[in-house]
């Protein structure tokens, strides 16, 4: 299987398994219900002592400096609620992985390219196979400094060198703010009304890097971009939907990890509907001339409607991420779903399922910065309420997407 660019799903690296049976015995040692906020908040509390609890009375989130500054889970219904984060619990015991540590969290910091010229995955001439792969330790291991916080912002920050595959050091300088935000906010950003059925839970991000260093970033030398990944869990009725513009470039990308097979995407109305059922790996990138800032999914099971948000630039050019040098660096995607499912060997690392957005390449003179947004949200309740937000956010119906594969 050639292994191409993408989230952290695409390592393969060195799965642990999750399974039902270790997720039971994790639940005897916590003393709380597997699935909600209590159980991860108890979890994670005996593997960092200074984990974040952000609140806003029953909407509340985890965050971690120990962890690379991950939101790790978020609940719109108190301790007893719903936790909407995918935490791999399997990944906190035994030896760090050689590759990566996939930690989980619903939603965290990366830098890229992961592959091409100017990869900061491989080093410099190195072939661009999964035995020469690894993520640097600066967000997959090592952690970070909180820097403020308060009950309802906290921040972070993170200082590296990265040798990319050109050759360059960068200098960076990685700034992360998380805040909460009240039910006005989420209104005022997605241009909605809350009724007072719905639960709800948002945070927005602020993802700045500054290089540090002595030498701009250019075609040259090469830069990063900054990289957002959301993972979550998947049931057999969640649907990703990713709305895009009309325009004469292929809508996506859509052959990762080869072709998404048609019975598990769909195209309609302009949106690609993706299926997030956890059984099948497979990616999709939407290119930055089609994409849209927004993007989502639709747990029909549990009633949950998810949908990020996230700035895009018009002039930006897009690092492409793919493991090969041939392609032209500049040929990237602005935002991307992947599905996770079993590699060849029958082990898997989830399941969960990821939503992401990558920000345009970071051409910077020294002691420059460049910051992209990226918020996230959940919202619970009846289907008609729940409805509404979809079709203000997703231009498409619940009822489409619960019926787009049946």
């Amino acid at each position: 299987m050639a292994l191409t660019a993408t989230s952290c799903a695409n390592s393969g690296s060195e799965p642990r398994p999750n399974t039902a049976q270790a997720n039971q015995d994790t639940v005897k040692t916590v003393g709380a219900t597997l699935g909600s906020f209590a159980y991860d908040l108890n979890f994670l509390k005996t593997h960092d002592s200074a984990l974040v609890h952000l609140r806003r009375g029953d909407a509340q989130l985890l965050a971690s400096a120990q962890y690379q500054g991950k939101v790790f889970t978020s609940t719109a219904d108190g301790l007893n609620g719903h936790s909407f984060g995918w935490v791999n619990y399997r990944a906190f015991e035994g030896a760090p992985g050689l590759h990566m540590n996939a930690y989980g969290g619903e939603n965290r910091l990366w830098l890229g390219p992961e592959g091409g010229k100017f990869s900061l995955f491989f080093h410099p001439g190195a072939k661009m196979e999964f035995s020469n792969w690894k993520t640097p330790p600066g967000f997959d291991s090592e952690p970070w400094e909180l820097a403020s916080q308060n009950d309802t912002v906290v921040s972070f920050r993170k200082n590296l060198l990265l040798i990319n595959y050109a050759g360059t050091t960068l200098s960076i300088r990685i700034d992360r703010a998380v805040t909460l935000l009240d039910n006005r906010a989420i209104d005022s950003l997605l241009n909605i009304h809350l009724s007072g059925a719905v639960r709800a839970v948002g945070y927005r991000t602020e993802n700045g890097i500054t290089n540090t260093g002595s030498r701009a970033w250019d075609e040259t030398t090469g830069m990063p971009c900054i990289w957002m990944l959301d993972m979550f869990p998947p049931t057999d009725s969640t649907t990703i939907v990713a709305p895009f513009k009309p325009g004469t470039l292929p809508a996506a990308t859509t052959d990762y990890f080869g072709k998404i097979p048609l019975d598990r995407l769909r195209y309609r109305d302009g949106a690609l509907f993706f299926k997030a059922d956890g059984k099948k790996r497979g990616k999709l990138g939407v290119h930055p001339n089609r994409a849209l800032p927004m993007a989502g999914s639709y747990d029909a099971v549990r009633h949950i409607l998810t949908i990020i948000l996230y700035d895009q630039d018009p002039l930006g050019r897009y690092l492409n991420q793919e493991w090969n040098t041939a392609k032209p660096p500049f040929s990237g995607d602005a935002m991307n779903a992947y599905n996770d499912g079993p590699l060849a060997d029958g082990t898997q690392m989830g399941p969960f399922y990821e939503l992401e957005s990558v920000g345009a390449a970071a051409f910077l003179p020294p002691g420059h910065k460049a910051t992209h947004w990226h918020s996230v949200f959940h919202f619970t309740g009846p289907d008609p309420a729940l409805d509404a937000i979809a079709r203000s956010c997703l231009s498409t119906s619940l009822q489409t997407i619960t019926t787009i594969f049946h």
